[in-house]
């Protein structure tokens, strides 16, 4: 049971996380409000960091600031060794 609801839970805050970088991409092309790097980076931290880091490449976005193109898959990185050791002890 408590594995079912990690897995929910990563797959939504992912498809957020996702989300977020296309909406952000959008709204920096029509020069609307733009959603704030912290929020970007917070959902990546928030488990969402696979989502973070296909939607900067898919949606080409943030892929010139150097610390989006160093912090995210470092971010992803640490997060998978989160979830493989979890994975390991529960198992």
């Amino acid at each position: 049971m408590v594995m079912k609801i990690a897995l929910g839970y990563l797959v939504l805050i992912n498809i957020i996380a996702f989300m977020l970088m296309g909406i952000d991409k959008s709204k920096a092309k029509r020069h609307q409000w733009r959603i704030p790097e912290k929020t970007l980076f917070l959902s990546a931290l928030l488990f969402g960091s696979t989502g973070a880091n296909l939607g900067m490449w898919v949606f080409r976005h943030k892929t010139r600031h150097i610390q989006f193109i160093v912090l995210m898959p470092l971010i992803l990185i640490v997060q998978a060794v989160i979830i493989a050791f979890l994975y390991k002890i529960i198992r």
